[in-house]
């Protein structure tokens, strides 16, 4: 069971996706794989092979939609390839990086399956942990997330921010979310229709799927090491990555400057209780020291500047919003009944 309760939503009549119990859960349904691509050219077929072998054992027929997020090395050829010799393949190619979440996100708007799988290109998650994923969705369970016991092949400077960074932001938001956890995990078509329908342009789906709501447990599996090629993600844009999902999923960053003043208005009435002490005491120096005085400006200024970068990262955000720019746009899509043409760009 999950460390964290997720609510479990009753059928109901209103507007909103309907959870659709374990007895209707269809025995063969179909399954969707989404993969984003970026440079994977080194291992995208032997990815592909390995899928091929493990989910027919699922029991569902089933769909692999790759997107290909601007790669520049063979990806797009590869799958190509794949696409042409594979009529379960769909590969959508985007008009440029648009980045992990809005690829994932156009690969889940695509996806037509009963059942929905994230993963990524690299096997660091096995597909076999996929079958037991299904299971837990046949015995009612609406997302099956991967929940990692350990990771091979990283840093331990990562695991430990990694950790640190999942415990952390797992308090800040305000809804039940799971620690030690991916973009690895199986959502209930209920789940994917509600999180595509939500209006927000910029998206962190660890986040997205969560708020949904619905009944989360988790698969535990051992992550393993890339098998070929080298990770996306620099240090940069891994910080990147966490003040997104702060600022898009929290309020809590906003909410600090209130500590901050009620820190600072402290200070101010003890250093003032302590100025009103010497001056009756008829110890005190001349005048305040200047190291004191400069110390005080440096905090109230590092302060208030803290306080206006923080409201500006929400500005922003917003400001994104309102353009009302598309996640993504795709240049064409290849896979079954459609033409490896170039028909016209779309935009999510």
């Amino acid at each position: 069971m999950s460390s964290h309760a997720f609510p479990s939503s009753a059928p109901h009549d209103g507007p909103g996706p309907t959870i659709r119990r374990a007895a209707d859960r269809p025995v063969h349904g179909l399954l969707s794989v989404v993969i984003p691509c970026h440079n994977e050219e080194e291992v995208i077929d032997a990815t592909h092979a390995r899928l091929g072998e493990v989910l027919p054992a699922s029991g569902l027929d089933f769909e692999i939609i790759y997107i290909d997020d601007g790669s520049r090395d063979g990806t797009l050829r590869r799958l190509e390839a794949i696409a042409a010799r594979d009529p379960r393949v769909q590969v959508i190619e985007l008009a440029r990086n648009f980045g992990q979440q809005a690829a994932m996100s156009a690969g889940l708007a695509a996806a037509r399956g009963d059942a929905i799988v994230i993963t990524d290109a690299d096997l660091q998650d096995p597909p076999e942990v996929i079958l037991e994923m299904v299971r837990s969705w046949r015995e009612g369970v609406d997302v099956a997330y991967g929940r990692r016991r350990s990771r091979d092949g990283e840093t331990a400077f990562k695991l430990v921010t990694a950790s640190l960074f999942h415990r952390l932001f797992a308090r800040l938001i305000p809804y039940p979310m799971p620690v030690d956890t991916g973009d690895f995990k199986l959502i209930d078509r209920a789940v994917a229709d509600a999180v595509v329908a939500l209006p927000e342009k910029r998206r962190y789906l660890r986040s997205l799927v969560p708020w949904a709501g619905f009944r989360h447990e988790p698969v535990w599996y051992d992550r393993h090491a890339r098998m070929a090629g080298v990770t996306k993600y620099s240090p940069l844009k891994l910080l990147r990555l966490a003040g997104d999902a702060l600022i898009l999923s929290s309020d809590a960053p906003l909410r600090l400057t209130w500590l901050a003043a009620a820190a600072l208005t402290a200070v101010g009435l003890g250093g003032l209780a302590v100025a009103v002490a010497s001056a009756w005491s008829r110890t005190a120096s001349p005048g305040p020291s200047l190291a004191a005085i400069t110390a005080v400006v440096a905090l109230v200024a590092a302060t208030q500047t803290t306080a206006v970068a923080i409201v500006g990262e929400y500005v922003v955000r917003g400001y994104r919003e309102a353009q009302g720019r598309p996640t993504w746009v795709v240049r064409r899509t290849i896979g079954p009944g459609r033409a490896a043409t170039r028909p016209s760009s779309k935009a999510a």
